[in-house]
């Protein structure tokens, strides 16, 4: 489960300035956050067919966002990309 602590410590990592909640990378953080979330959930329960739809979304947007900021700004993917230790596929 995601605690709005959790949400707070990531934002406040990966936001540009102080009141910045919704930058491209703090959007792929948090995104990432949901991701392993449903990831660990579906580990245990295999048949949990909401949330293998959810987490496919999910993965779609992120990778949505991920191709947003290549085609923007290089150096800024490279360095979310790094930082949260995720592959970039398309």
């Amino acid at each position: 489960m995601i605690t709005a602590e959790d949400k707070k410590v990531l934002i406040e990592k990966y936001r540009m300035h102080p009141t910045d909640t919704a930058s491209t990378e703090v959007q792929i953080a948090l995104t990432t956050l949901y991701i392993t979330n449903l990831s660990t959930h579906l580990q245990k329960f295999k048949k949990d067919h909401k949330t293998k739809r959810r987490l496919l979304k999910l993965v779609g947007q992120r990778k949505s966002l991920l191709r947003y900021l290549h085609r923007c700004d290089l150096d800024r993917f490279h360095k979310i990309v790094d930082s949260l230790k995720i592959r970039a596929s398309f």
